[in-house]
């Protein structure tokens, strides 16, 4: 059954932008229906131009790209409320590719509506090209940024980012969230060796501050790992919802 946008369980979430009614009237006849994916499909293939974009309902999901030697690089990971496809949509083609890490529920939109969202709700259009512009980047920060940062630091960065953007849109149970990635796929975002990011992981649980096995990411004191990470507890930055 298609979820009504009026009752999508994300949109009262904090982390989103409130809608008037007027752009959810435009939201829903933007959009054509629901996908349902498996874990490992390929939603958005580097070099295509998909006539479909999508916003993220339930589920996981990887940005990556293929090197020329064949090998898969990760950009950054997609959670629930993310939307993906823009790129093909301003640019002609996907320059990565998105491929489902959990099974997952897509809102599908027609691509060729992105224009009638830039003359009718042109504050809300630039605020969704600014996301799609930042998601470039591992979380919306800076490669730069995580040049000041160690190892150790960088894991610790990104665990907490992740935890409270799951958090954010409801997934927390008892300081528990789900993160069904491989250490290599954090190690890649991360630009670590798969050695070292297990031996930074292994010592962030030795010394009690986050466990992340078998799916689960538990962050026991999230003030130190957010003091190792060097910076500052704050709500996720709020974002538009489409």
């Amino acid at each position: 059954m298609t979820t009504d946008c009026q009752d999508c369980p994300l949109r009262n979430r904090d982390i989103f932008n409130p809608m008037s009614k007027e752009e959810l009237t435009f939201t829903q006849g933007f959009k054509t229906g629901e996908l349902v994916v498996d874990p490992g499909t390929t939603i958005l293939l580097e070099g295509s131009n998909s006539p479909q974009v999508y916003t993220v309902l339930k589920g996981m999901g990887t940005r990556y790209t293929t090197l020329e030697n064949g090998r898969r690089q990760v950009i950054n990971f997609i959670f629930p409320g993310d939307f993906i496809g823009l790129q093909a949509g301003l640019m002609g083609e996907m320059k990565h590719s998105v491929e489902a890490t959990t099974s997952m529920t897509l809102c599908v939109f027609r691509r060729s509506e992105i224009f009638r969202l830039f003359e009718q709700y042109p504050a809300r259009a630039y605020d969704l090209t600014w996301i799609a512009a930042v998601e470039e980047h591992f979380l919306g920060e800076t490669i730069a940024s995580l040049g000041q940062r160690d190892a150790s630091q960088r894991i610790a960065w990104a665990l907490v980012r992740i935890y409270l953007r799951l958090r954010a849109v409801g997934l927390e149970e008892g300081h528990t969230v789900p993160l069904a990635y491989r250490q290599q796929d954090l190690a890649d975002a991360l630009g670590l060796s798969l050695v070292h990011t297990n031996k930074r992981l292994k010592a962030l649980r030795d010394a009690g501050l986050a466990d992340w096995q078998n799916g689960l990411l538990s962050i026991t004191d999230l003030d130190t790992l957010a003091e190792r990470a060097l910076i500052d507890l704050e709500k996720p930055e709020r974002r538009p919802l489409i």
